[in-house]
């Protein structure tokens, strides 16, 4: 039976250039073996969540999400929830496109990404849960997080990355640390902070260096509390960022790995940015769901740090190949040595 696509685009993301690209990626996805068809999103609300279901539902082998980080969080939800799930893949046209860079998946060639997919390489791929919601890059919670809901859209698609730049030196001052409590799995944080977030790689909002260690499969989140609400103090770890990620041993930093956090706001209402969107008020549970979907990536350009699943099955055969020895008895061995002269 020939193996289904189903490409679920945003017709408005990225300045609308990737229709006129879905001609090629459709002929370069039915050469890679894939009965292929696309399904353009509508304003309405889940509209690319409810196609990645349907889809699932009707057994298609690979779904291809192809718009911005929002598209792909929505179709993300829309298979998360399945037993069987399909393969993912991505064709970038948004704004940031952090988790495209992640994966080393070109993020100006909608045609190029089409050709990720096609080589066929895959990562199975840790994504968060968020009560019971799913995300692929981050979520976070403090003022410093909701400057990205003052970004309009047309902003967005007019200015790109920029308008994050502009916007968020424009809201910089109007940062306070607030009071939160958040449960992980070697502690607890129960102070104020301007931010915390969870990330799931080594790309949050366009910077590379947040996370330098990131593992894409180890099954851990890395959180990030910023304890400071002090604008120049901000703009120092920013730089530290920028420094080679020095950030992480700075006294103002909590960093740490975890499976699981609980994030409770104390003395005001704190908002919880999933994937760059608005997913909610705090109390939130979150629990990383280990290499739970599989994505299509350029494996060649990803660091073998990056990805954990290649050690740990060289790992296992090393042990399997100790564990089997040692079960030989001594006849069996004095057998083998026989068979070996």
């Amino acid at each position: 039976m020939q193996k289904r696509c189903r490409i679920i685009y945003n017709p408005t993301s990225g300045r609308e250039a990737l229709k006129h690209d879905l001609v090629e990626i459709l002929n370069i996805l039915e050469r890679a073996g894939y009965e292929t068809s696309a399904f353009a999103t509508t304003p309405e609300p889940n509209s690319a969540k409810n196609e990645a279901m349907r889809a699932a539902k009707a057994g298609f082998s690979l779904i291809i999400a192809a718009g911005g980080d929002g598209t792909i969080n929505e179709v993300v939800n829309g298979i998360a929830p399945f037993k069987h799930r399909p393969k993912l893949g991505i064709i970038p046209a948004g704004t940031t496109n952090d988790y495209a860079r992640a994966l080393k998946i070109p993020r100006e060639n909608p045609i190029e990404a089409a050709k990720v997919i096609a080589q066929g390489e895959t990562v199975k791929m840790d994504i968060g849960q968020a009560n019971d919601k799913y995300f692929v890059n981050i979520a976070a919670g403090g003022l410093l997080s909701e400057l990205t809901y003052s970004v309009p859209s047309e902003f967005k698609t007019l200015f790109g990355y920029l308008a994050y730049l502009v916007k968020g030196a424009e809201l910089l001052p109007r940062v306070k640390p607030i009071k939160m409590h958040l449960e992980y799995d070697d502690g607890v944080f129960d102070d104020k902070a301007s931010m915390f977030f969870l990330a799931l790689t080594n790309s949050v909002g366009g910077f590379e260096q947040i996370v330098p260690d990131a593992s894409l499969d180890d099954g851990k989140f890395t959180l990030i509390v910023v304890k400071t609400g002090n604008l120049i103090e901000i703009m120092r770890l920013i730089t530290m960022v920028l420094n080679g990620g020095k950030h992480i041993n700075d006294p103002r930093i909590l960093y740490v790995k975890t499976a699981k956090v609980v994030a409770k706001s104390v003395d005001s209402k704190m908002m919880i940015n999933i994937d760059g969107e608005y997913g909610g008020d705090a109390p939130m549970k979150f629990k990383n769901l280990k290499r739970h979907i599989e994505i299509f990536a350029n494996t060649k350009d990803i660091p073998d740090r990056a990805i954990t699943e290649t050690k740990e099955v060289i790992d296992d055969a090393k042990k399997n190949f100790v564990d089997g020895v040692q079960e030989l008895d001594s006849d069996q061995l004095l057998e083998l040595d026989k068979d070996d002269k």
